[in-house]
């Protein structure tokens, strides 16, 4: 699966990107090899102090494209919030196309 991390006016850090790529190909394994590629954007939103970071994920499948938008207090904990809600998106898919 071709992984590309795009960090919105910031530079990420080695450990985020390491990071993303694991939990995405965790999640690859649970698509049984149906995720063609995946998108990831990381930006800093100016609107809340707090919860500014936001991951937003979009992957390719064969025939559909899933996309998942979270926002909190670290990019980790967003990205794995978006991640959980794409397996869910998964589960859906899966069970659609059986």
């Amino acid at each position: 699966m071709n992984i590309r991390i795009h960090s919105i006016h910031f530079d990420a850090s080695d450990r985020l990107k390491s990071f993303i790529n694991n939990k995405l190909d965790k999640l690859s394994i649970l698509a049984s090899g149906e995720i063609l590629s995946s998108e990831v954007f990381l930006r800093l939103s100016k609107a809340n102090d707090t919860e500014n970071k936001i991951s937003e994920i979009k992957l390719e499948m064969k025939g559909d494209t899933l996309f998942a938008k979270k926002q909190c207090k670290t990019f980790e904990e967003a990205t794995d919030m978006a991640i959980n809600a794409l397996k869910k998106q998964l589960d859906k898919h899966k069970n659609k196309y059986k």
